[in-house]
Order: structure tokens, then C-alpha cells, then sequence
């Protein structure tokens, strides 16, 4: 198998697990009562961003082959992690008049995940050495 195929291989393969994970979630978050704000969003953007920062600590220390890299940041954790959702939602927020909420949602969303990504490399950073 040529590389160009293989690669698209694994985004395509990462990305069934990654969107069908992200709708497990939904799914289980909506059971549990969670409507009156996208918990379900944000919560899969945290662990998203989360993940992502603990592979791009590791690549920074480990070699990591582009297959790799591809099937879990690109494929899983791309379909995993939803920016699309993000902004439907919290456009559907503002145009429902819950302004409060669609800052909440945007605040909550750059801000936590950031702090994900920099929790994550910081985590790893202490237990590598």
C-alpha cells in the first residue's frame, strides 16, 4: 500500500472511532439530563485537547511515526473534538437570546481547553523526567 493511501487509511479509521466516540458521549451526557447547556461539546473538547497535548508532549520527546500520528491526532482526536458543534451551538445559544450561555460556552471552550493542552504537556513533562 503506497503511503498517501495508508495515511488516509488511518485518518479515516481514527476518525469512525473518534466521531462514533464523540457520539457515545452525547448520547450518555443527554441521558443523564445534560440539555440545558452543551455540556456534551465541551466535555469531549476537553478530553480532546487534553490527549492531543499529552501526544504532542510525547512526540517531543519520543519519535512517533506519521501513521501515528495521523490515526490519533488527526483522525481519532480530530473527529473526537468537535470546533463545527462548537459554533452551531453557541450560535444557537445567542440566537435563542441565552447570551450568558453562548459566552459561557466560548469562554469555557478556549479557555478550558487551553488549559487542557498546557495540563496535559505539563503533566507529562514531570512524570517523563
Amino acid at each position: 500500500m503506497n503511503n498517501l493511501l495508508l495515511h488516509f487509511f488511518c485518518v479515516a479509521a481514527g476518525g469512525a472511532i473518534g466521531a462514533s466516540a464523540r457520539f457515545a458521549m452525547v448520547l450518555a451526557m443527554q441521558s443523564i439530563g445534560f440539555r440545558a447547556f452543551p455540556f456534551a461539546t465541551l466535555t469531549v473538547n476537553i478530553i480532546g485537547s487534553f490527549f492531543l497535548g499529552l501526544l504532542l508532549a510525547y512526540a517531543e520527546q519520543q519519535p512517533v511515526s506519521e501513521t501515528t500520528r495521523l490515526f490519533l491526532g488527526v483522525g481519532l482526536l480530530g473527529a473526537f473534538t468537535t470546533f463545527s458543534t462548537f459554533s452551531v451551538e453557541v450560535v444557537a445559544l445567542a440566537s435563542q437570546g441565552e447570551l450568558f450561555k453562548a459566552a459561557l460556552h466560548i469562554a469555557f471552550n478556549v479557555i478550558i481547553c487551553i488549559a487542557a493542552v498546557f495540563a496535559a504537556m505539563m503533566l507529562y513533562s514531570t512524570t517523563v523526567k
